[in-house]
């Protein structure tokens, strides 16, 4: 693959895309090269004032729509106000924060970065012609998904096990996707990518020691956000992209450089865990994927 940028995205009038997180970080480069590359960009965000001064620097082909991952309700709502899209960015989430709860009651962070999604993917998989594209990260290597307690509620909370968790369950996911799209013989693609180790302010919300320890990484060791994002626009742009892929940066370790098809661990591709998982999410979320349009 050669060395792929942001100024390889293709025309993009006539699309329309939603980034979630699109306010601030990866999602808000994201939002912003989608748009000049003239694409309809819908910011789904949770903080609708910082969206609308990104939405207003993209220009007229951009929106702002209110979506708040821990609450399913709030997915539900917008979900609604989306009558049609071609590329689904699940890009927004949270890293290694204290033991909280979603409004439905779920730990955070599989709240938010997996359970969020999944709904709203779901509510949204009859309307969306192209692709689903979703954030992972390096560190689903952490993970492990507790079929028994996802939620935190009987086993110790540590808050790097269960970002590890969330992110290897959205790869699971992902994997799960596109099986259950190919079955049902559907051209949309479900793909995810990771941005290596890129400078965002992700790594500001631990309130921890670690806020500082990574802030010093992220001006020293990091990458730009702009280079972190380039994995997640190639997968959400791109036509060479494969369905059921996932794609990084090509450097040392996969922590910086350009984006190219990388793998993931064996338990990502355990197909018995991922099913089960996707029954367990249809059974907390209440959303259950429709593929007869097919």
């Amino acid at each position: 693959m050669t060395k792929w940028t942001a100024q390889d995205i293709g025309d993009q009038q006539g699309r329309t895309f939603v980034v979630t997180g699109a306010n601030s970080g990866l999602g808000e480069v994201a939002a912003r090269a989608l748009g000049a590359a003239g694409a309809h960009v819908v910011l789904a965000c949770r903080n609708v004032d910082k969206g609308r001064a990104v939405a207003s620097a993209i220009g007229s082909n951009a929106e702002v729509r209110k979506l708040d991952l821990a609450d399913l309700a709030s997915v539900r709502e917008f979900a609604t106000g989306i009558d049609s899209l071609d590329v689904l960015v699940n890009n927004a989430g949270v890293m290694a924060v204290p033991l909280r709860r979603t409004a439905d009651g779920f730990e955070m962070q599989i709240g938010t970065n997996h359970l969020g999604h999944f709904a709203l993917t779901g509510l949204l998989i009859d309307k969306i012609a192209d692709r689903v594209a979703t954030m992972s990260s390096g560190l689903h290597q952490l993970g492990t998904i507790d079929l028994n307690d996802l939620n935190f509620e009987h086993r110790k909370y540590g808050r790097w096990p269960a970002y590890g968790q969330s992110k290897l369950a959205n790869l699971l996911f992902t994997y799960e996707l596109q099986r259950r799209l190919s079955a049902a013989g559907s051209p949309v693609k479900a793909v995810a990518a990771h941005p290596g180790y890129a400078a965002t302010n992700l790594q500001g919300h631990t309130e921890s020691v670690m806020d500082t320890v990574m802030g010093f990484a992220n001006r020293v060791v990091a990458q730009s956000a702009e280079m972190g994002t380039l994995p997640m626009l190639y997968a959400a742009t791109a036509s060479g992209v494969v369905g059921g892929a996932y794609y990084g940066p090509d450097g040392f370790m996969e922590q910086r450089g350009h984006p190219k098809r990388v793998g993931s661990n064996a338990k990502s591709r355990d197909e018995e865990v991922a099913a089960s998982l996707w029954d367990a999410s249809e059974e907390l979320t209440g959303v259950t994927y429709d593929f007869s349009r097919w």
